[in-house]
């Protein structure tokens, strides 16, 4: 007969025991160690009953958070760093074996705001009209580890208002600050939007007590978003960071990396550099992507 008691310490070999026909061996692996760690960390703390009960209450109250304009389980991944570790590992899986070439952009979270379907933006079109902030040209290249022009690669672009606020935070307000645009045939982009501001991530939830509990802060550096990526190349998933935005030191999400902090120079009201005729100041912002080959 097998064993029907199990004392602390037996008990995760029990349960673990239990994957013994499972047929998917990386399932199997990834329960096996998440079991263990479970489990040790419920020894290691001494966990009791009812600190076991309010987490399942968090957990549940995550997923009451959740629609289709918010998720707060992403929101809890990414305050506590386990977003950016994955960011983390799956960079180092895709640079094992390469050496000698430039590095290339780093990559940082995606973050709880993204929203598939951003409508095309021809180069040099704005995505920030309507939208409050300061006007910003952004451009630069697209390129391989090699410094090749990659023409046709993808920049799906989005971001918050002057405010930090995101269209999907607003009660049917649309896409705004949002686009795709394609590089030309010299790996080139530009295109206008705003000069991004820090803002705190949503913290009227499970996840906004979770830091106050911890003394932590909400706030995330001034940024926007990208995703870039083309034919024969791994897509990556990154942040512009605006240099001498407050947080930069402490974003609530673990995000920034040096390489992606990027001045915005500020400009007099003229004609832009790429014709644009300015009545009022604006900032340019200049940087460079460099994608992973995928063979």
């Amino acid at each position: 007969m097998a064993q029907m008691e199990y004392d602390t310490l037996s008990i995760t070999d029990a349960v673990i025991a239990r994957l013994t026909d499972c047929n998917d061996p990386r399932f199997k692996q990834v329960m096996t160690s998440l079991i263990r760690h479970l489990h040790d960390f419920a020894r290691d703390v001494d966990l009791k009953g009812d600190e076991w009960f309010k987490a399942i209450e968090f957990l549940t109250a995550c997923g009451k958070a959740c629609d289709d304009k918010r998720q707060e389980f992403i929101l809890l991944s990414d305050t506590l760093g386990v977003s950016m570790l994955v960011v983390a590992l799956e960079h180092a899986r895709a640079l094992k074996g390469r050496t000698g070439a430039t590095p290339p952009t780093d990559a940082t979270v995606q973050g709880p705001f993204y929203w598939v379907g951003a409508p095309d933006t021809p180069l040099g079109g704005d995505i920030g009209e309507g939208v409050s902030g300061e006007p910003a040209l952004y451009n630069g290249r697209v390129t391989d580890l090699e410094g090749k022009p990659l023409a046709g690669a993808l920049l799906d672009v989005w971001s918050g208002d002057g405010e930090g606020v995101y269209d999907m935070q607003r009660a049917d307000s649309g896409m705004k600050a949002r686009g795709r645009i394609r590089t030309d045939h010299e790996g080139r982009y530009w295109f206008w939007s705003i000069r991004p501001t820090y803002y705190p991530v949503p913290d009227d939830g499970p996840v906004g007590d979770m830091l106050r509990k911890m003394g932590r802060h909400p706030n995330r550096p001034g940024h926007i978003h990208m995703k870039v990526s083309a034919p024969g190349h791994k897509e990556v998933t990154t942040h512009l960071f605006v240099k001498g935005s407050p947080y930069l030191d402490s974003d609530a999400v673990f995000g920034v990396r040096e390489s992606l902090i990027v001045e915005f120079e500020k400009h007099e009201p003229g004609t832009a550099m790429d014709g644009r005729k300015m009545n009022k100041p604006y900032h340019v912002a200049n940087f460079d992507f460099r994608l992973i080959p995928t063979s």
